[in-house]
């Protein structure tokens, strides 16, 4: 039995510029941080000639090419993992669907796997590029990079994204007071909604490509954010950091009609109230997980308890895509 995990990520400045339509023209720059939310594979061998996947769904195919999920499909394919005595099952501490980049998590994850069962070692920078060259250029999903990138690293990570497809990973120095109180001060709340971010990432890709002069500017400015971001977080001034955030979520709301909701706006403004410093609606947009910046933390648990949220706590994950367990 192969067991695999790869960590969720929140991201910290510069979302949105790792889009092909952007970094392609602009050089996109991302921070991003892998948190202990994982998404779980494991592959064992069964006992009939089948191959048998679990995960929201349960198929028993022959072959590879009847596989459904295109995800599984085109990474048995590229890792050349025919079966069919074989069980692949997904488990995710968190929804699809909310923000975390848990597809790019399973994409990684599952790679993983699969080079384990053929016993071949791939180094983080390649299993991103084999995720994203899955998702992007083989399955055509309007997304960005950081996910696949993020989830195979871990850490908190500086990633540019070059005109020439090539993505420069940097871990980010953080002084570890100002890492523990990071840590300590970022609080993750579930908004209630789960939502596909394709349609948002879809309407910011068109007007990206057809040079839309309000979404360029926006975009230019989130990676100006990003560079800022990364500058207050290496000089350890979280309350800087925090300001940046709450700008940079009233710039990202302007970027699509989609991007937040009445109840958000309301949420978010409770919660800043309360005590919170910064925040924003966690990757694309639209639902999910709010994520706030809080020193008071006790004032705006209790908001957000008394409003219906329930919290995930956070912890960072150094780790990245790793294997658990081999036998």
């Amino acid at each position: 039995m192969i067991i695999t995990r790869s960590p969720m990520r929140i991201s910290l400045g510069g979302g949105g510029t790792d889009l092909p339509s952007y970094y392609e023209k602009f050089t996109g720059f991302v921070v991003a941080a892998a948190i202990t939310r994982y998404v779980y594979i494991t592959i064992n061998e069964a006992f009939w000639p089948q191959i048998r996947l679990k995960y929201s769904k349960l198929e028993e195919v022959e072959t590879v090419e009847q596989i459904q999920h295109p995800i599984i499909r085109e990474a048995m394919k590229l890792t050349g993992v025919t079966g069919p005595y074989l069980d692949i099952v997904s488990l995710s501490d968190i929804p699809a669907g909310t923000g975390l980049g848990s597809s790019g998590s399973f994409t990684t994850a599952l790679l993983r796997a699969l080079h384990t069962l053929k016993r071949n070692f791939v180094p983080p920078q390649e299993l991103a590029e084999q995720a994203c060259h899955i998702e992007i250029d083989l399955l055509h999903e309007p997304i960005g990079k950081q996910d696949q990138y993020i989830a195979a690293f871990g850490g908190i990570t500086c990633f540019e994204f070059l005109p020439d497809h090539r993505v420069i990973a940097a871990p980010l120095k953080i002084p570890p007071e100002a890492l523990a109180n990071l840590e300590d001060n970022l609080l993750l709340f579930f908004t209630g909604s789960a939502r596909s971010a394709s349609e948002i990432l879809r309407d910011q890709d068109r007007r990206t490509r057809d040079s839309g002069k309000d979404m360029l500017e926006n975009l230019h400015f989130t990676k100006q954010l990003g560079f800022e971001s990364r500058d207050a977080l290496a000089a350890g001034d979280l309350w800087k950091f925090a300001e940046l955030m709450h700008r940079h979520w009233e710039h990202k709301k302007k970027r699509s009609p989609g991007m937040s909701s009445g109840r958000v706006d309301e949420l978010y403004e409770l919660a800043r109230a309360n005590g919170a410093l910064g925040g924003k609606l966690v990757g694309a947009g639209g639902g999910g997980f709010l994520m706030l910046y809080a020193e008071d933390k006790t004032r705006v648990r209790h908001a957000m308890r008394e409003a219906g949220l329930r919290e995930v706590r956070v912890q960072f994950d150094f780790g990245g895509t790793t294997v658990v367990a081999h036998s």
